[in-house]
C-alpha cells in the first residue's frame, strides 16, 4: 500500500443484515463474526453464513473471530461459513495458528494485546505464520472480553513497524479519533467493533459509515508511510 492509498477497514462484531448493508456500502474490506459465548456480538455459524452472502458477492473477505476454539467449533465454524479468515483472539501459540490454517483452509489473523512497545515483539513470532497480524489494546483488568472493550493504546509505538504483511490497528477506535489513529500509527489495515456501536452489541449503521468516510478522509496525510 502506497502513501495516500486508503487504508483497508474490518467491521468486526457484525449481527444483523442492517449492519452488514452499511459495512459493505460504505467501503469496508473485511467483515467480522464472534463466535464467543461470552460476548455480546455472539453469533452461530449458520447465522452468520446467512448474513455474509452479501459480502462473498462484493469480494468482501469474511472472518471468523474465535478464542482459543477448539477443533469441534473450528470445523463448525469452517462447514458453515467457509471463512477466508480465522481470528485468533486468544492465548493461541504460531503451532496452534499452523494447525488451524491446515484445518479450516483459512487465512489467520492473530491478535496482539498491547499496553506499551515492549509488546510489540510478541507479533515477531507470528510473522509469516499468520496472513496478518492484529496490534489491540491490553484488555482491562477484570475485563470478560480480550477484545472489543473499547480500551485504546499509544498509537505512536507502532509507527515505522514493518511485518511481512499488512497489519491491523485495533482497540478505542472510532469515526472521531480514526484519522488519527491512522496518521500517527501509519496502520495499513484497521479493526473496529464498539466504536461503532449504539450499545453493547447493537452495530449503528450510522456509525459505520461515518467511521468509513473518516478512513478515507485521513488517506490524504503525507505522514502515512508505505506499507
Amino acid at each position: 500500500m502506497t502513501s495516500g492509498a486508503s487504508a483497508q477497514v474490518k467491521i468486526c462484531g457484525l449481527s444483523t443484515a442492517e449492519a452488514v448493508h452499511s459495512a459493505l456500502l460504505g467501503g469496508a474490506s473485511l467483515i467480522g463474526f464472534v463466535f464467543f459465548a461470552r460476548s455480546p456480538r455472539n453469533v452461530t455459524p449458520e447465522a452468520a453464513a446467512r448474513l455474509a452472502e452479501p459480502a462473498r458477492a462484493r469480494g468482501v473477505k469474511v472472518v471468523a473471530v474465535t478464542v482459543d476454539a477448539a477443533d469441534a467449533e473450528l470445523d463448525a465454524i469452517a462447514r458453515a461459513l467457509r471463512p477466508d479468515f480465522i481470528q485468533l483472539h486468544g492465548r493461541e501459540p504460531p503451532g496452534r495458528a499452523r494447525e488451524i490454517k491446515a484445518r479450516t483452509g483459512a487465512g489467520a489473523i492473530k491478535a496482539i494485546p498491547v499496553a506499551e512497545a515492549s509488546d510489540l515483539a510478541a507479533a515477531r513470532d507470528f510473522d509469516g505464520v499468520a496472513d496478518h497480524v492484529m496490534f489491540d489494546a491490553k484488555a482491562p483488568a477484570g475485563a470478560a472480553l480480550p477484545g472489543g472493550n473499547g480500551a485504546a493504546f499509544d498509537w505512536d509505538i507502532l509507527k515505522g513497524l514493518r511485518l511481512q504483511r499488512p497489519w491491523l490497528l485495533a482497540g478505542g477506535l472510532d469515526p472521531w479519533n480514526v484519522g488519527e489513529a491512522v496518521r500517527r500509527s501509519g496502520a495499513p489495515m484497521l479493526d473496529v467493533s464498539s466504536g461503532v456501536e449504539r450499545g453493547a452489541g447493537l452495530k449503528d449503521p450510522a456509525l459505520i459509515a461515518a467511521f468509513l468516510d473518516a478512513v478515507r478522509k485521513s488517506d490524504a496525510s503525507p505522514e502515512r508511510p508505505p506499507s
